[in-house]
C-alpha cells in the first residue's frame, strides 16, 4: 500500500510539472496550442531533448501558494481539503495538489545605482546567501542595473559563477528598475524549469527607465513568474529623493503582490542576509494547486484568482499569498508581448 501511495504521488508531481511547463510565460496558467521545441522532461522536472514536436491540449490552471501564521512563519503540512480556489468569484474544483520542493529557475535583479554605494556589499552578501540555500537542481541568472539594465550572468547552476561576477561590480548612476524587471522576464524565456522566480534587491523606485510602470505591470501579469523584493529604504522622514524613488516601496509591493510573491523592507543593511534566507526557504516550501477553469472561453481577458483556507474552529488566522489572476490567452506563443523601445 505504501509503495502504491508513493507511485501515485510521483505521478501527480510529474503531471503538475508538465502542465506548468507548457502553460508558462505568455499564457501564465492557461494554454491550448501546438508546442514545438524542448518538451521532454527528466525526473527532476527539467525540460530535455531537442527537435521534438507534439500537440497538447492543456486546460489546467496552476497556482503557487505560500501560507503564513500571525507571526509570519511558514505553515506547512496542509492538505488539499484545506484550500478553496475561486476564479472570478466562482469556486473551482482542485484536481491536483502538491507540496513537494521542485527545481526553480531564479533571476537575481541587483541595484547598482549610486545610492547603493554604502549598501552594495551587504546586498551582494544577501544575494549569495539566497543562492546558496537553493535546491541543487535550481538554475540562476544575474541582472544588474543603474542607468541601464545589463545581463551580468546568463543561466547557470553554479553559484560560484554569480559570485565571481558580483566581485567586479560597483555602484554608480541612476536607477532603471523597470527596465531591469523587463530584462529579467525576457531572460526567463530561456528557463529550463517550470517554476520561476525573480528576486529584486534595491533601495528605491525607478528614475531612469524606458519602460513605464503600466507596461511592466502588464508584463508581470502575463509572465508566470513570482516576484520577491527586498527594499533597503531610509526612514521616510529622512528621504530627500524624487517622487519616483519615494514611491519605490509601493511599486515593489504592487508588483510582487500580483504574482503571489512578497515585498520585504529593511532599514538596516545588516538584516539583508536574513531576509534573503527567509525568501529562499519560502520559495521551496510552497503548495501547488491545479484546477480546470469552469469558464472555457479563451478570450485573453483578465481573470481574478482568490485562494481561501478551510481551518479548524479556533485556529489562529492564517495569511495566504497567491497570484491575483491571469490572462485567459487564446494561443500559447512561447513569448511575452514586450513593448518595443528604440
Amino acid at each position: 500500500m505504501k509503495r502504491g501511495r508513493i507511485a501515485i504521488r510521483k505521478s501527480l508531481i510529474v503531471l503538475v510539472l508538465l502542465c506548468s511547463a507548457v502553460s508558462s510565460l505568455c499564457s501564465p496558467v492557461y494554454a491550448q496550442s501546438p508546442v514545438t521545441g524542448d518538451v521532454k522532461h527528466d525526473k527532476s522536472g527539467r525540460i530535455v531533448g531537442k527537435n521534438q514536436s507534439i500537440h497538447m491540449d492543456v486546460d489546467l490552471a496552476l497556482v503557487n501558494i505560500t501560507v503564513t501564521d500571525p507571526n509570519d512563519r511558514l505553515v506547512t503540512g496542509l492538505e488539499r481539503d484545506n484550500f478553496r480556489v475561486f476564479e472570478d468569484n466562482v469556486e473551482q474544483e482542485v484536481i491536483n495538489f502538491s507540496s513537494e520542493d521542485i527545481p526553480t529557475s531564479i533571476g537575481v535583479i541587483l541595484d547598482l545605482s549610486g545610492s547603493m554605494v554604502n549598501k552594495l556589499g551587504k546586498a551582494k552578501e544577501a544575494a549569495v546567501q539566497f543562492l546558496k540555500m537553493a535546491n541543487p537542481q535550481d538554475e540562476f541568472f544575474l541582472v544588474g542595473f543603474n542607468d541601464r539594465a545589463d545581463l551580468l550572468s546568463p543561466f547557470t547552476e553554479k553559484v560560484e559563477d554569480l559570485q565571481s561576477r558580483m566581485l567586479a561590480i560597483s555602484a554608480r548612476g541612476t536607477t532603471a528598475l523597470l527596465d531591469a524587471i523587463c530584462l529579467g522576464l525576457m531572460q526567463m524565456k530561456n528557463a529550463h524549469n517550470a517554476k520561476r522566480a525573480l528576486l529584486i534587491i534595491s533601495d528605491g523606485g525607478d528614475n531612469h527607465s524606458r519602460y513605464t510602470e503600466r507596461e511592466i505591470k502588464r508584463l508581470v501579469r502575463e509572465a508566470d513568474t513570482q516576484l520577491y523584493s527586498i527594499g533597503i529604504f531610509d526612514p521616510i522622514q529622512s528621504r530627500e529623493r524624487t517622487l519616483e524613488e519615494l514611491n519605490g516601496p509601493t511599486l515593489l509591493s504592487e508588483l510582487t503582490e500580483m504574482t503571489g510573491g512578497r515585498a520585504f523592507s529593511v532599514e538596516d543593511p545588516n538584516e539583508l542576509a536574513d531576509i534573503a534566507a527567509k525568501i529562499a526557504v519560502e520559495l521551496h516550501n510552497q503548495y501547488i494547486l491545479g484546477y480546470r477553469p469552469s469558464n472555457k472561453v479563451h478570450n485573453s481577458r483578465w481573470r481574478k484568482i482568490k485562494v481561501k483556507l478551510r481551518t479548524r474552529k479556533g485556529s489562529p488566522p492564517l495569511k495566504v499569498y497567491a497570484k491575483t489572476g491571469y490572462y485567459a490567452a487564446d494561443v500559447l506563443t512561447g513569448s511575452l508581448r514586450f513593448p518595443e523601445k528604440e
